[in-house]
């Protein structure tokens, strides 16, 4: 009787572990704004000079396609301002969506309509797809980078 007991405690222990853990690895996903370990660089051209940033993109289909087409080579977007808050161009091709409910903040990089990357440096409320976020720099760096006018942006894999 004392070993079937035990036996059950055990695989009550066991299995109350396995449970916690993996409620643990979604926490953290869902916490850390789901970013993977994908990282790029993007070389900003502005009426602020030339800046080198680099990014860690997010942990879903859009970044991970994004990602595979950096693989190819540097892709370099023209982005004009838009609405006082994002810089905004056309990426050349359509990425799969997967787009949320989403308030962005300084940093965000967004994949919009399918076809469209906007890098972010205030706040927006809208359907987006997250494709990453810009490492280590704050809303008034990323403000005085982006400049007042159109930049040139260049994103490439993290080398």
């Amino acid at each position: 009787m004392r070993k079937l007991i035990s036996y059950i405690l055990t695989i009550l222990l066991l299995s109350t572990t396995a449970c916690a853990n993996g409620n643990s690895k979604e926490t953290i996903s869902s916490n850390k704004g789901e970013l993977s370990d994908m990282k790029i660089s993007i070389q900003i051209t502005s009426d602020s000079g030339n800046h080198k940033l680099t990014a860690t993109l997010a942990d879903n289909s859009s970044a991970t396609a994004f990602y595979e087409l950096l693989k190819k080579g540097p892709l370099t977007v023209d982005m004009h301002d838009y609405g006082s808050f994002e810089k905004v161009g056309s990426l050349g091709t359509t990425l799969p969506r997967n787009d949320n409910q989403i308030t962005t903040s300084a940093g965000d990089i967004i994949l919009y309509q399918g076809n469209q990357i906007t890098i972010y440096y205030d706040t927006n409320s809208w359907n987006f797809t997250r494709l990453g976020k810009v490492d280590e720099v704050t809303q008034a760096e990323l403000k005085k980078i982006l400049g007042k006018g159109d930049v040139t942006a260049v994103f490439d894999i993290l080398r």
